[in-house]
């Protein structure tokens, strides 16, 4: 009894705020739910960051349900990554269960059936608002980053966003370019390295190579305008509640270069966008990332850097990231140490391996008078974590075994018919699902390209038809030559001369017969 009465007093103190907080569960001792013992979640640590962590099927996704529709009420907009395309339902209110009840029951609060307003958004074919960015929003060092190159290529993409800078040619899908590449390695190479030095033609086909990859992972979708603002991420509805903005994933889960880029461009947006905002008394914006090792395995050592570099100062602009993951070791070491809020589900232990990760994220977690870490959990059942947050302070708060709250929106994806309301009803898809092409790089210097071939026919052209006066007045001044050659030869013969005076003569001889003269004798 003594124990009980210390662990209520022990969750009360380490969960009651002063600040604005939402309800997560109920506090267990053991297998037994402490009615009326609530695990609160401080709203002005959020942006601190935190972990869903748990094997298949223990919870994490309802979790994190759980969580951006309680912010929603408080009027905190959320970003969604939706991997598995099981977070639609969240729009719509739950159908209800006697489970439900009898959990709520165990809790100490009651269950409300009600849906969040949502915003579809996509990256590829998806159904929802278009999201895109331009080549030269990302610049030429996050552009670098994201491709792994060394530090020759990345200095070759220097040059060209400068060279596209200073000859007006907007960098705007990744076809303009590799145009500017091409052009500045070709046509434009004499003009290009006088200006900027030695361009190795080498290093622009390794370059050129990393950038077909990332287009056949789907990239060119991606890339171009109309660019999202990421100020459209913190929209209230009509009452106040945040809008929960879920970005669909489903089609992008074999191609991770895409998602690990879309989300470094989209929190370097966010970092360079949002204002520096203090200590608030809740974020602007939570971002949920589902299946997180996504993110960092498939993430190269420089982008890893630079993800991990905003994650540690995106939080003075009000903005907080909650990473969902099987295991905590899938998260690199540098950003665990960053995260505040930590809900772990249950970790399965089958092999050796297992057990010694379990060891290792048990040392993540403050030390408990009231649980065996370790063992503890591999014992949690489904809808069940372990949690610990900070409080204002930034000291953690007890490590307590938790009953968690039913989500109060629909535990299941919405139908055809649903997603099609929702977005035919969506201002953002008539903002972004719009197609522009305007005139950039690519389109540029194909015309210039094509000026500059249709002088060079016409200067051939020219060149042909001066060759051809030349040789007709050649052959001209040739023929004229033969013929005064000829009759200058025939008049200085002394035959020819000879000849002609004996035909003069008889000539004359019978013109004076007609006239009846008489020649002397």
């Amino acid at each position: 009894m003594e124990q009980r009465q210390a662990f209520r007093q022990t969750i009360e103190e380490g969960y009651t705020f002063e600040g604005p907080s939402f309800v997560l569960g109920g506090a267990m001792l053991g297998e037994e739910t402490q009615t009326g013992t609530l695990v609160r979640i401080p709203l002005g640590t959020l942006n601190r960051h935190g972990l869903i962590g748990g094997a298949t099927g223990t919870g994490k996704t309802k979790t994190l349900q759980i969580i951006a529709e309680q912010l929603s009420r408080e009027g905190v907009p959320s970003l969604l990554m939706d991997i598995k395309g099981d977070l639609s339902g969240i729009a719509v209110p739950a159908g209800g269960h006697p489970k439900i009840d009898e959990r709520h029951a165990a809790i100490g609060i009651p269950f409300s059936a009600s849906g969040t307003p949502v915003e579809l958004l996509s990256l590829s074919d998806e159904p929802g608002a278009r999201l895109r960015a331009t080549v030269l929003e990302f610049g030429p060092v996050l552009f670098s980053k994201m491709l792994d190159l060394n530090d020759t290529q990345s200095g070759i993409i220097a040059v060209a966003y400068k060279y596209a800078e200073d000859e007006g040619l907007p960098l705007l899908d990744l076809k303009d370019l590799r145009k500017v590449l091409q052009y500045m390695t070709n046509e434009g190479k004499d003009a290009a390295e006088k200006e900027y030095g030695r361009i190795s033609t080498a290093s622009v086909g390794a370059i050129m190579r990393r950038v077909v990859e990332l287009e056949g992972q789907g990239a060119e979708k991606f890339f171009g305008e109309r660019s999202f603002e990421v100020e459209d991420l913190l929209r209230l509805d009509e009452n106040g509640r945040g809008i929960v903005s879920i970005v669909r994933l489903t089609d992008v889960q074999d191609r991770p270069k895409l998602f690990s880029t879309f989300m470094l461009q989209l929190l370097a947006e966010i970092y360079a966008t949002f204002p520096e905002e203090g200590d608030l008394d809740r974020p602007k914006l939570m971002v949920f990332i589902d299946e997180a090792h996504l993110v960092f395995e498939e993430a190269t050592d420089a982008l890893l850097d630079q993800l991990e570099a905003i994650i540690k100062l995106i939080r003075s602009k009000g903005v907080g990231l909650i990473f969902v993951t099987q295991n905590p070791a899938d998260i690199p070491s540098d950003v665990l140490g960053q995260l505040g809020l930590k809900v772990q589900h249950a970790l399965r232990a089958f092999t050796a391996k297992d057990r010694k990760a379990i060891k290792l994220a048990s040392e993540n977690y403050p030390l408990s008078d009231f649980y065996n870490i370790d063992q503890t959990l591999t014992e949690l059942g489904t809808g069940e974590a372990f949690v610990t947050a900070l409080d204002r302070k930034g000291r953690p708060t007890p490590l307590v075994r938790t009953m968690l709250r039913a989500p109060e929106s629909r535990m299941d994806v919405l139908t055809d018919q649903e997603i099609s309301r929702l977005v035919s009803s969506s201002s953002l898809v008539r903002k972004y699902n719009e197609s522009i092409d305007r005139e950039s790089a690519y389109e540029i210097l194909e015309k210039k390209l094509e000026r500059a071939r249709a002088e060079e026919h016409r200067a051939e052209m020219e060149e042909q038809r001066e060759k051809a006066r030349e040789t007709t007045s050649s052959t001209s001044r040739r023929r004229t030559g033969r013929e005064k050659s000829m009759l200058e030869e025939i008049m200085s013969n002394t035959m020819t001369r000879q000849i002609g005076r004996t035909v003069a003569r008889e000539v004359a001889r019978g013109i004076l017969g007609v006239l009846g003269i008489k020649r002397r004798r």
